[in-house]
């Protein structure tokens, strides 16, 4: 069984002060629903996988709503998942939340996005086909403001850097490259990533996402896991973001 996780719990700070009132940025629209970034996100996906786990958290109802009027017809497929600690802890909860629920079922590869992303369908669905863990990246400009990077160091481990304040990155090691994260993963060996989530200390999982990411890509060589890079990867965080993805979309 294939599963999906898109997490989408955050209060969308920098986006709701973009718009001028606080909303939920995933389902966002100016104009036509069909251009907000959940409704790509799923319709985009829906015939490769069995399972989409969707976790929400602020403006929970809206979600909830904006799922069952638009999406009525795949209630079997959509999974919503409430984190009632949104305000608290850190996305890596809500991812938390997600994979606990793929575990109920006999799930064979997980894919995991963060849920304010913008990506072309085409390369998406070609990431997806590949058998094997993946770590994605884009080609944007590598910013403490804006990036989730990784550097691989010299014997081939993957590091995941990002600052919660946005201010800055740091490394304190040599490193063979640095990337600018494509915020997806895909996990095939879900024995492992389910012993990890089972053994994660309660501070870990009030931490970002990454802590699961870190614990499980370290735990692989060079030759279990393969880079693909995005060409076409949008960062939803403002309007702007927003605006350029119905841009992109419509070409």
């Amino acid at each position: 069984m294939r599963v999906l996780i898109i997490t989408c719990a955050g209060m969308s700070t920098r986006f709701s002060k973009s718009v001028g009132y606080n909303c939920l940025k995933c389902i966002y629209s100016d104009k036509d629903i069909k251009q907000s970034i959940l409704y790509k996100s799923i319709m985009n996906n829906v015939s490769y996988f069995d399972k989409i786990i969707i976790v929400g958290g602020f403006k929970f109802d809206d979600l909830n709503k904006f799922i069952n009027k638009y999406f009525e017809d795949l209630k079997e497929k959509i999974i919503l998942v409430d984190n009632k600690m949104y305000a608290k802890y850190g996305s890596g909860y809500s991812f938390w939340l997600g994979l606990k629920q793929a575990f109920d079922y006999e799930t064979s590869e997980i894919v995991f996005m963060e849920g304010d992303l913008y990506i072309n369908e085409k390369e998406f669905k070609k990431m997806c086909e590949i058998n094997n863990n993946i770590v994605t990246t884009n080609y944007d400009e590598i910013t403490a403001s804006k990036a989730v990077a990784f550097y691989i160091d010299l014997s081939g481990k993957i590091h995941y850097i990002y600052d919660t304040k946005h201010n800055a990155l740091q490394i304190d090691e040599p490193f063979f490259s640095i990337r600018n994260s494509g915020q997806i993963w895909k996990f095939i060996d879900i024995g492992c990533l389910r012993y990890i989530c089972n053994n994660l200390l309660e501070e870990e999982k009030k931490g970002t996402n990454l802590v699961i990411i870190q614990k499980y890509f370290e735990k692989l060589t060079e030759k279990q896991y393969i880079i693909f890079n995005f060409k076409e990867w949008i960062n939803c965080n403002t309007i702007n973001d927003y605006k350029l993805t119905v841009r992109q979309s419509s070409k």
